[in-house]
This record gives structure tokens, sequence and C-alpha cells, in this order.
């Protein structure tokens, strides 16, 4: 019950809306079970996240924090937020009583180095701070806040400690790290560097920091050694620096991709000067200012928090790249200058599904900041991003969804961004892929089974199974990813590429097989690869990636109407949905941690299911997807730590929620509608970038407002008028108006 004590606490100040909805954000809601988000303070979209480490390179401590742990590594100022691979934690911080230690010492044994045990009942964590004690050597209270390229850190050490402070440029990366150094500069300050290879192949960042007292003494350490005490080194991997423990020792931290003389650019402009408070205070407003776009009440308390929480984490990520001067280190290792603010860290596969089309809602000129930052990465590389991390593509994932967050920008009309190199850029990630890709495939990290070969595609109009691995998931999302490009060709006018689009956005009808009801893998003769068992998973070396037959066989976002008459029909294709809910995948058939969050087949947990329960709309049997979307939000998100039922993936899994909550979802970005579900919202009005606000209204029959239980709509209204059908037009939100959903 411990445990639990400081979420009773935020959902007992959470009953009645807010002034400031940010106060029902809680950080803590992911950072346990395999959401991976870390519960650290930032800002939206910020540079940096200072947060507490836990443990480092492996699944359970992709965002460096794991609740289940009871001791802390230290606190690093960057970090992966909620994905399904480990990196980033750079440039380590940790208070210290006593004499210096430079090992951080085993989970099971933290006495063996700087590693500190802690309890959760002294952890706070609120938008934009954190705080929490370290029980060892008499108790730290380390608390921390953050503006947009700075960390803020005090440490109250304990009356009479020797106190001091420990930068540990090695952590994290599994030993990946290529090259650092960390030095005193003066008496106040410290700088340094590092260049790292893991999951992102060259990441590099620089800082300085600041000391509100004097450093009494220091002890570096290099070549897996101490040094002499008050010796530097040529090059340091770690420094310990003693200081007057009587008074809370204030750590100002800039970083930069430039160099440290930029990272004291960055901090000079932000936070020198100014006092703890001022800059958590500062911090607080701006989550408050970001999330306050939507204003809603809830049935619950818990609804509530889980959904600020969502928009919140929704807002994590991407993250700012360049300084304040407009300098940043780009996709091709070489020093730019921007006049406009670009960002980097897109899990495409994930977050073009719902977040893009979020911020496309709620924060427009933000997503075109974001599609700025692809083209400035297509010119430097020839190439848009797949799946970026830092300043280096990953080739993480399949697909080439840079697609659909811009071709969706542009046919909403959003400015700000050049449409003809948008197209140029698209079409050729699309079709050209060779100038792209060849200049990765120089690195010898790219994956081979996922770089992106289109060549057997357009060949065959599929990918064959015996020439490629993750052939039916490679299809279906290339297929969705040209009718995008097709679209956007028609609203450019390009008719020629509209049609030679449309036509392989339809690719996704030679992977379906008819006689088993299943899209599957197909080979280059054009015969089906047998055995074919639909419940078999496998990460990158099966026809299906991070998921199955089942989660697959539904990936038809585009053609949902067309794709209806293949199966048979309305009452086929629901009972094919009815059977996906209702058939239990075995732990045996389950080989990846990514296919979590079950409901027979459906993957919660995983993205490819994520517009499922929105199918029965065409189905005909649009209670079943109320019913369906309204048990999703109540099983799979909760208001803990394990509150997320699968990886975070960058917001995806939030966006989701936060669309449900409203009462509809994208289904299929680019169309121009959205799929009504259930909403679980009893009022919300979304202020948009322009300042026309879109009203939602729930209620029962009797007019009296809805409790957790009403689930199911009896009829909806816009704007004092019946809405026919089950998908609400995008155009009704940009305008503004009135929805009303009234539930049985």
């Amino acid at each position: 019950m411990k445990r639990f004590l400081p979420f009773l606490l935020l959902l007992a100040v959470a009953c009645t809306p807010k002034a400031d909805p940010s106060a029902a954000i809680n950080p803590l809601i992911g950072t346990a079970y395999t959401g991976h988000t870390f519960p650290g303070a930032t800002v939206p979209f910020g540079m940096v996240s200072p947060s507490p480490d836990t443990g480092l390179n492996d699944w359970e401590h992709c965002a460096g924090y794991h609740g289940d742990d009871t001791s802390i590594l230290g606190f690093s100022q960057t970090h992966m937020s909620g994905t399904g691979a480990p990196d980033m934690c750079d440039l380590l911080v940790m208070p210290l009583a006593g004499a210096p230690r430079f090992e951080a010492g085993p989970k099971d044994d933290p006495d063996a180095g700087y590693r500190a045990r802690y309890s959760h009942e002294s952890e706070v964590a609120r938008a934009g701070y954190y705080a929490v004690t370290l029980s060892d050597d008499g108790d730290i209270r380390c608390e921390m806040t953050a503006s947009d390229r700075c960390a803020f850190y005090r440490f109250t050490f304990p009356a009479g400690a020797d106190a001091g402070l420990l930068l540990d440029m090695l952590h994290g990366n599994d030993g990946g790290v290529i090259s650092c150094d960390v030095r005193p500069v003066g008496d106040r300050a410290l700088e340094g560097w590092r260049r790292s290879r893991g999951f992102i192949r060259d990441h590099v960042y620089y800082f300085h920091a600041e000391l509100s007292t004097p450093v009494e003494a220091f002890q570096g350490y290099a070549a897996g050694a101490p040094l002499v005490a008050g010796k530097a080194a040529p090059q340091m991997d770690k420094l310990y620096v003693r200081v007057a423990g009587d008074v809370p020792l204030l750590v100002r931290i800039g970083v930069s991709t430039v160099s440290c003389e930029a990272a004291a650019a960055n901090l000079r402009a932000e936070i020198e000067g100014k006092s703890f408070e001022r800059v958590a205070d500062a911090a607080a407003k701006a989550w408050g200012k970001a999330v306050g776009c939507i204003e809603a009440t809830f049935p619950t308390p818990e609804q509530e928090q889980i959904f600020y929480t969502a928009l919140y984490h929704a807002m994590v990520v991407p993250n700012l790249i360049t300084d304040v001067d407009g300098g940043y280190r780009g996709w091709d290792g070489e020093i730019h200058r921007s006049d406009v603010p670009l960002y980097t860290n897109y899990s495409l596969w994930d977050t073009y599904r719902a977040v893009h089309p979020l911020y496309n809602l709620i924060c427009p000129g933000r997503n075109v900041d974001f599609i700025n930052s692809m083209l400035a990465r297509y010119d430097q590389t020839g190439m848009l991003p797949i799946n970026e991390y830092g300043t280096c593509e990953t080739f993480c994932m399949i697909g080439y969804h840079s697609v659909p967050v811009i071709a969706d920008a542009i046919l909403q009309d959003l400015p700000g961004f050049d449409r003809d190199k948008a197209w140029e850029a698209m079409r050729s990630i699309a079709d050209e892929t060779d100038r792209g890709v060849g200049y990765f495939m120089q690195f010898d990290y790219v994956p081979a089974d996922l770089a992106p070969n289109l060549e057997f595609y357009k060949q065959n109009g599929y990918v064959p199974a015996d020439l490629e691995p993750n052939s039916v998931s490679k299809t279906l999302e290339y297929a969705f990813d040209d009718w995008c490009l097709a679209q956007a060709a028609g609203k450019l006018g390009r008719q020629e590429d509209s049609v030679y689009f449309a036509a392989r956005a339809a690719s996704f009808e030679k992977v379906y097989d008819p006689e088993s009801g299943f899209t599957r893998g197909r080979l280059s003769d054009g015969s089906w690869r047998t055995p074919f068992d639909p419940n078999r998973t496998a990460a990158h070396d099966h026809d299906f990636i991070e998921g199955n037959a089942w989660q697959y066989t539904f990936y038809v976002p585009h053609a949902i109407d067309r794709y209806v008459e293949m199966n048979g029909g309305r009452e086929a294709f629901a009972a094919k949905l009815d059977e996906m809910f209702s058939t239990e995948l075995s732990a045996d058939d389950i080989v990846v941690p990514d296919v979590s969050g079950l409901i027979g087949q459906y993957a919660h947990g995983n993205e490819p299911s994520h517009h499922v329960a929105y199918l029965y709309n065409h189905a005909g049997q649009p209670r079943k997807t109320q019913q369906m979307v309204a048990r999703i939000k109540e099983e799979m998100y909760k208001a803990t730590p394990e509150g997320l039922c699968g990886n975070d993936d960058c917001g995806q899994m939030s966006a989701w929620y936060v669309f449900s909550a409203l009462g509809f979802y994208p289904v299929a970005p680019g169309s121009g509608v959205y799929e009504i579900g259930s909403p679980s919202v009893r009022e919300a009005r979304i202020h948009l970038s322009d300042g026309t606000v879109f009203t939602i209204s729930t209620q029962k029959a009797d007019g009296s407002p809805i409790d957790a239980s009403d689930v199911c709509i009896s009829r909806i209204t816009l704007d004092g008028q019946p809405l026919d059908g089950t998908q609400l037009p995008l155009s009704a939100l940009r305008s503004g108006g009135h929805l009303v959903f009234v539930m049985e």
C-alpha cells in the first residue's frame, strides 16, 4: 500500500476541474511494468530531461528508470521516452556524502559503489519537477527542474557531511562510449563532453555546469582508475568535486550538441542568475499552457489524471536540438545553423498513427517545426527520417512513415513549409531510395532486414516472403504510405503521381488470402508460404514484425470498406473481428515483449492493433466499437506506475487515450475524418491555435452527467443537428462547434 501513497494523494486533489490542468499530470505513470517512461523534469519538447536512472542497457531500463528498482545510479540529462531500445542517459551527476566513489556498484549491493537506495514514498513528481531522497549517507534530498536546454538541480546534504558531486561520463550505452572528457573550469564551473555509439550510432553531447559554491578539491578518474587528487589527466572519464555541504548545492547545467561554449551560452540565456523556484515555476507554467489546450472534466479523478498525463507524455518528444543561437550538430555530422527551431527523436512507426495527428489538431505550428526538421535532414542526407534518434537514423522499424506526417499537413493546408521540397522528399523515400539509403549504407550499423528496399515491392506489387523478411508487414505499411502520397499528390495537382501511388496503395490485396481469411506471406512465384500459423509472432525474422497475422490482417486503414468486401461483407468482417478479440494468444506464441496488453489476439501494447477496435464501425456494428474502446481504456490504462500496458513509444500509447477519451480517433491519418468511439469526458473544450474552440459534451438521456459506466452512444448531434454515420469530419473541429454525445 505504501507504494501507491503518492498516487492516492494526487487523486485526492484531482476530483474537481482545475484552473491549471497540469496539476493532474503524474509523470510516474508508466514508469514501471513496460511503459518505459521516465519520471524526471522536462518542458514541452525540451532538449533536456534531468531524471533518475536506476538501471541501464536492457529492456526494462530503456528510459533509465524502472519503478521496481530500489536504488538510483544518479541523474542524467537526456532520456528516451517510452521506447523499446535503451540509449541516451547522457552526463550523469550524483551527489555523494563521504569519500568519493567512482564505480556504481551492483543493484544487490549499493554499498559497493555510488549507487544509493531510495524509497518511493520520498518521490515527488509533477510537471517540470522531480525530487527524491537518497537514503544512504544520511539522506541527501535531490530536486531537479528544467528549461528548454538546461537542467537545474538542488542537492541538500545532511548536516556535517563531507559533500561532493560525481560526474560520470561513462554512464550508459553499455560501454559504447567512444571518447569523453570532464574537468573543472575555475572554482565554480565544470564542463565536458561525450561521444558514444549504441542504439544511436553516433551520439554527441557537450555540457557546461555552474555550481553555487566553490569547488574545494577534486579528483579525476581515467583509464579505469582514480587519479591523484587535484591532478587532471589530458582526458578524464569521471570527476569528483568536494563542496561545502552546509548549504544546498545548486547545479545549473547547459547542454548542446555543438560545443561546451554553446552549452554555456544556453545556460546564460535560460537560467543564469535565476532561482530554482523561478525555473521550476516557469516549467510548470509551460506545461500548464501546453496541456491547457484541452480543458476537460471526467466522471472520476483517475480518468482525469490518466488523460492529462497522456497529453503530457505526447508532448515530451520530439526534442529540441538547436541552441539559442540556432547552432546544432546536423544529421550529416557537421555543425549547422538554423533560423527556426529544429527537433529530433522521431519514432515514426509508432507516432504517425495518432501522435502527429494530435499535434495537427492542438499545436499545428509545432508539427510544422517537426516537418521542417525532417526536411533539413533531407537536405543534409537525401533521406527523410524513418526512426530517428539523436541525429542518426536507426532503421529500427519498417515503412517510410514520415510520409503520412507530411502528407497530412499538406492535406490540412498547414502553412510554414516548402511544399515542393516536401513532395520531392516524400517521393524520393518512397520511390528512389537508393539516394538516401545509399548515404546510410556506408555505416555498418544499418540492419539490412529493415532498411527499405522497394525494388521487390515495385516489381511484384508486394514484398515477396522469400526475398525479404517482414514481407507482409512491409507490404501493408508501404501501401498505406503510398495512399498518403496519392492523396497529397492530388492536393498538389500532381495527377500522374496520384494515379501511380493510388495503384501501389492497392498492394494489400496481393497479400490477402481469401481461403484462410488472413494476410500472409507470398513467395515471388505467387504461391503462399507454407506452413502458415496466424498465431506466430516474431520480432524481425518472420513475415510480420512485432506481431502476427491476426494483428496485421486488419491493417488496411486507407481502404476499410474495400477490405470489408474482400472479407465477405459486413457480417463476416464483424465475425472476424469478434474472433480476433476472443482467440487467446498462448504464451508460447509470444516471442517479443512488445506483444502485450492482450484482449484475445488484440495487442494494445503495440501499435499495429491501435485502430482495430474502431473497425466495427465499418461492419455496421458501432456499438461493439464503443464497448471495446471503453474496455481498452478501462483495462489498459491506470493512474499507477504500471499504468501503461506497453511501451509508450514517444507518446503513441498516450495519444490513443487522449483521442479515445474525447470520443474519436484518426484511424487513417490523411483521410480528413475521425472514427467515433466512446467518450470518457463529461465536457471538453479544445482550444485550436487560431483561437477557435471546439466543445464536446457528454450526457445521459435525461441530461444528467455521465458516469464511468456510460459507454454506449444513443445519438450524436453536431451544432444541434444529428450526426449521421460513425465519422466526424476534421473540418467540423477546425471551424469550431459543439459536439454532443447522448449516452444510453
